[in-house]
């Protein structure tokens, strides 16, 4: 599905634009602490934007509603997981950690339905 390539190369681009934010523009501005979760945000949706790059052209190969389920999960999981970890280094709010477990059984969900549409349809 031409949606999900488009959408793991965008978040490519994000995870590289952030990462290089983060190494130079944040350093020194926020505790260390908060630059290793920062990292933990870029490196987990770069992963998971590969994720959605395979989804992509899986979906080109398995007609099934499993692989669409696992690109949105994917994506879902970007947005939860790494989005919550952007916004708390930068605001250290707490809080806001408590989103990110969602996003992470959100990225396991989605590697789940991937390898049961593969199972089942490969």
């Amino acid at each position: 599905m031409k949606l999900f390539i488009i959408l793991g190369a965008i978040h490519a681009f994000i995870a590289v634009a952030l990462g290089a934010f983060g190494a130079h523009g944040l350093e020194g501005k926020i505790p260390a602490k908060y630059l290793e979760t920062w990292q933990t945000a870029v490196t987990y949706e770069m992963f998971h934007a590969a994720g959605l790059l395979f989804i992509g052209i899986l979906a080109g190969k398995i007609s099934s509603p499993l692989i669409n389920w696992s690109g949105w999960m994917m994506f879902a999981g970007i947005l939860l997981f790494s989005g919550s970890l952007f916004i708390l280094s930068v605001t250290q709010i707490k809080i806001l950690g408590a989103i990110t477990p969602i996003g992470g059984v959100a990225f396991l969900a989605s590697w789940v339905l991937m390898i049961i549409a593969v199972y089942k349809h490969l």
